[in-house]
């Protein structure tokens, strides 16, 4: 684990800058200020964000937050090019400059092509834009070049052969989805210890729903901790195994207030890779979410905000009410559907199965079929 690709990154844990607390509609700043505080005095240093994330508010909340309070040598910051925001090549390097300025910094640490997957990934070949990005580099711009891939093994493979000079890649990797047949997280982290790549990782908690479990999956780490003595968290577990693979440089966490942020650094502080007891234990709790025919949405939302729903559907929420009345039989969902989920948005029986939001899932979910499921539970 001491054998790092990058050795300026501090540490194993991330702060991911997509979940940030908000108030009346925009960022706590001084929440987050307090988090970002809280996280540099205890030794760690990556900061992740990019150009959509909360609508645009995430680079704005890094200037003011970060950037303009600690001086540059105290963190590393890890933007993306987003295909949402450019058209061709030469839209490229201003969109850059746009995300540099409103950042506050003069360059990257790294550069990630944003959500990778076939489809896009022709756009990106179109536009030069992993050419593009390594002229960044040239230039100083861009200390170093990866991507953030969502799609299976072989997608990777083709992308890596094509472009060795990518440095590293940041994947989706987690206990529940290290068999997956969708996602095929161990299948992908092989792909990049194959190409030598070391890893970035995200979704380690699987957008929350490792932390909050079914009773009979919360059995089984409350019966480890009893045995063990350990007090380590639902979520820490999470990380601790996600980091606890070789060529792992970074688990990053999308920490939503300073509660959240202090239970990863508990945990990751004077990390500990997961024992094998406590790696049987996390894999029966991944049993457990298996049978219960769950949901496994991340609430990325990039079903609502890259393609946005037609018929204005808030998907994700949509699929959390399911997953909730199913995993925990909490029948009060069946009211918040209606009153909070629907109430200014399409229902999930509105839609008209365009295929949009399936088509830049990163889960690869059948959302059109998953959504006639919600509607038949909930209308």
């Amino acid at each position: 684990m001491d054998n790092r690709a990058f050795p300026e990154i501090k540490k194993h844990l991330g702060f991911g800058m997509m979940r940030m607390p908000m108030t009346d509609g925009k960022i706590d700043n001084e929440h987050v200020s307090k988090m970002v505080d809280t996280f540099i005095e205890n030794g760690f240093n990556y900061f992740d964000t990019a150009h959509g994330y909360h609508d645009g508010l995430s680079e704005i909340a890094v200037k003011d937050c970060l950037t303009s309070r600690h001086d540059r040598s105290e963190y590393l910051l890890t933007d993306k090019l987003t295909d949402e925001y450019f058209k061709k090549q030469e839209d490229i390097k201003p969109l850059i400059d746009l995300q540099l300025a409103t950042c506050g910094v003069e360059y990257f640490d790294f550069l990630l092509m944003h959500a990778q997957n076939a489809r896009n990934f022709e756009f990106f070949k179109q536009c030069r834009a992993y050419e593009t990005a390594f002229e960044l580099k040239e230039e100083g711009k861009v200390r170093h070049v990866g991507i953030s891939f969502h799609d299976r093994a072989g997608v990777l493979d083709r992308i890596l052969t094509e472009y060795p000079q990518v440095e590293v890649v940041q994947i989706q990797f987690n206990y529940l989805d290290y068999e997956d047949v969708s996602v095929e997280s161990r299948k992908v982290y092989e792909v990049c210890r194959k190409h030598g790549k070391p890893v970035l990782v995200m979704e380690p908690v699987k957008g929350g729903n490792l932390v909050n479990l079914p009773d009979k999956a919360q059995k089984v780490l409350d019966d480890l901790r009893s045995e063990t003595g350990s007090d380590c968290s639902n979520a820490a577990y999470a990380v601790r195994f996600a980091a606890g693979f070789e060529g792992m440089e970074v688990v990053l966490s999308g920490m939503s207030n300073i509660d959240q942020m202090n239970d990863n650094i508990s945990a990751m502080k004077d990390f500990e890779p997961l024992s094998e007891k406590e790696t049987e234990a996390v894999m029966k709790v991944a049993e457990v979410f298996n049978s219960m025919g769950s949901i496994p949405c991340t609430a990325c939302r990039y079903c609502i905000e890259e393609n946005h729903c037609p018929q204005d559907i808030v998907i994700p929420e949509a699929f959390m009410c399911y997953n909730k009345l199913k995993l925990f039989n909490d029948w009060n969902q069946k009211m918040y559907y209606m009153n909070t989920v629907v109430k200014d948005h399409g229902k999930a029986g509105d839609c008209i199965e365009c295929g949009m939001c399936e088509s830049v899932c990163p889960q690869h979910l059948e959302i059109r079929e998953l959504l006639k499921k919600v509607s038949a539970e909930f209308e």
